[in-house]
């Protein structure tokens, strides 16, 4: 698995990018947004649950959102 690179609008929500990449590692769900954009959900650290929103660029994934799971995506 590439590592990602982490975008600046990744940090919008101050989730570290230890964090990010931790539960980009360790996602346990995924979901196909459009062809490009999928939202992974996978634990931090402290396996506090993240929403990472994930693009596939040509030169790899890229993580462009992070913040703490809404319930609506644990469903």
């Amino acid at each position: 698995m590439t590592a990602p690179f982490i975008a600046p609008s990744a940090r919008k929500h101050g989730v570290a990018d230890d964090d990010m990449l931790h539960a980009y590692r360790c996602a346990i769900s995924f979901e196909e947004q459009d062809e490009q954009i999928f939202l992974l959900i996978g634990a931090d650290r402290s396996a506090r649950l993240l929403e990472l929103a994930v693009l596939q660029s040509t030169s790899g994934p890229v993580i462009i959102h992070a913040m703490a799971a809404r319930p609506k995506h644990l469903r």
